[in-house]
């Protein structure tokens, strides 16, 4: 297993909607001292719930925090940045989860939600969306493929996780828990 010295200090955390990104994010953060970056927090509009931003208004501030910080851990997918953050990650983490694993930990999400949960949007009310319920089981099992090609394009070292009690040894090794 990698150790958490062998993560580098360019992290990509990508993965199925409530896999636990943000979360992870905020401990490797915390533990290795890098900047964090929650992609949704830049891809949607604060204070509304969940009302998308611009794409090239979220390309400008993905590309200013790569410009502004060389020690980083960057969570969420949204495809049409991978290319330029996967070319200077050290480690691409996968949490490559099953759909209604995921499905069941968005739902719990949403009844318990709080406002102080890693990567939440600033000001969002609502969080169950049937939207996200589709997506989670029907649009990011489609991505697989997509993920797989960006990946094997990097120069990144992969951690490919396909289970929550995988990360959950993980956090262990990383002596994050």
């Amino acid at each position: 297993m990698t150790s958490i010295n062998q993560l580098g200090n360019r992290i990509c955390i990508i993965g199925i909607s409530s896999s636990g990104k943000s979360t992870l994010a905020q401990a490797l953060g915390k533990k290795l001292n890098l900047n964090v970056l929650h992609l949704d927090q830049i891809a949607h509009i604060p204070n509304t719930d969940w009302v998308p931003r611009d794409k090239e208004l979220m390309a400008a501030d993905h590309q200013a925090f790569l410009d502004n910080h060389t020690d980083w851990v960057i969570e969420g997918n949204y495809s049409y940045l991978m290319p330029e953050r996967f070319a200077h990650a050290t480690t691409i983490i996968w949490l490559d989860f099953s759909p209604m694993g995921a499905l069941y930990r968005y739902i719990k999400r949403s009844i318990t939600h709080k406002d102080s949960r890693p990567g939440n949007l600033k000001g969002s009310k609502h969080q169950f969306s049937m939207k996200m319920f589709r997506f989670i089981l029907i649009e990011t099992p489609k991505r697989s493929a997509k993920y797989t090609v960006l990946i094997n394009n990097s120069p990144a070292t992969l951690i490919h996780i396909r289970s929550f009690k995988e990360l959950m040894k993980w956090y262990k090794v990383w002596g994050l828990s």
